[in-house]
């Protein structure tokens, strides 16, 4: 059997269709990004081959392995060759596009499916040490040193809007947000996709900074430890904290304005779900007039409710910071404060 198996570096950067083939439950769990799931085996019957090999050993575990892939071939084929044809050009096919395959630790799994390929003469490779040695790669990535500089603002002040005009102009940007499905406040789910597992989230910031040079600035959007549900990984939120920061202030009418074209289409069982996740910090009484605010529809009074209490959480965690470049920006687009960033970068 002609196996080629690379190490991470190499089979990161070949081109071709990425199969995992872990469990749908593996899988969800993590992955690696634009890789598709075609699993060997299903949930149950992992857990079917996991108990064999505790109880008997790995001799028969093996064994049932085979019986269940045996039983399953006609449908693993076939699932293969329709990711084959929806996901390969196949007149392009001959040796310029490779399938890659990885299971949890580059063994038997990724092995089976790559001696599939080898019967139908598809070129493939498996990847040396499999799964775990992608998360060795994340993690070990968040310890390198960046180049970052934080953009801050109060809620409303339109940080990620700014960030993804720094992206257009070609600045290297990454954008937690967008990564973790959230907008990060006790309202910033509504909208948005079901967030990832954490350590999705994880390797999806890695694959984001992989793509970037260590010797540019990054800009990051200013964020509390937790976005959601998903953590910032604990080593590049702590060069968050260490790293330059700047201060967007804009007048408050643009804030409330970005609020309510952001929330006010929400339905309004939404919107009070979302306030009530907050009582204990608002206090009774803010909730009531937010409750009540929602109910008649008046935004501007939803927005100065919450935005009292966020923005004196906002103030304490800024007032320790170090290094921060305030940008009075008042009434002022985001054209001219990208141009106000662009120039205190370059000072």
């Amino acid at each position: 059997m002609n196996f080629i198996n690379k190490k991470l570096k190499e089979f990161r950067n070949i081109n071709g269709l990425l199969i995992d083939v872990r469990s749908p439950e593996e899988y969800y769990k993590g992955h690696m990004p634009n890789s598709i799931n075609i699993p060997l085996f299903n949930n149950e019957e992992r857990s079917i081959i996991g108990k064999k090999y505790k109880n008997a050993g790995r001799q028969i575990a093996v064994k049932e392995g085979f019986k269940i892939i045996e039983n399953n071939l006609d449908n693993l084929i076939e699932e293969i060759f329709f990711a084959i044809n929806n996901y390969l050009n196949l007149e392009e096919f001959n040796n310029k596009q490779t399938i890659r395959i990885y299971c949890a630790r580059g063994g038997m799994r990724s092995q089976s499916i790559g001696w599939l390929m080898e019967r139908f003469s598809y070129p493939f490779l498996t990847l040396n040490g499999g799964y775990k040695s992608y998360r060795n790669w994340v993690l070990k990535s968040f310890v390198e040193k960046k180049r970052i500089i934080v953009i801050g603002g109060k809620t409303g002040t339109r940080k990620t809007k700014i960030l993804q005009e720094l992206k257009s102009l070609n600045y290297q940007v990454l954008d937690l947000e967008t990564l973790a499905n959230h907008r990060g406040s006790s309202f910033g789910g509504l909208g948005m996709k079901k967030q990832p597992t954490n350590e999705q989230f994880e390797n999806l910031i890695s694959e984001n900074l992989a793509n970037y040079d260590n010797n540019q600035i990054v800009f990051v959007e200013a964020e509390s430890p937790n976005i959601g549900r998903n953590k910032i990984p604990h080593e590049l939120y702590n060069q968050m904290k260490i790293s330059k920061r700047i201060e967007i202030v804009r007048d408050d009418k643009v804030r409330i304005d970005e609020l309510i074209s952001t929330y006010s289409f929400f339905s309004k069982d939404d919107l009070k779900d979302s306030v009530l996740k907050i009582t204990k910090r608002l206090g009774n009484q803010r909730t009531r007039d937010a409750i009540n605010s929602i109910e008649r529809e008046d935004w501007e009074a939803v927005c100065y409710s919450v935005l009292e209490y966020y923005d004196k959480c906002y103030e304490y965690e800024l007032k320790n910071k170090k290094d921060v470049k305030i940008l009075k920006m008042g009434f002022k687009n985001d054209e001219e404060i990208i141009e106000e960033i662009i120039k205190s970068i370059q000072v």
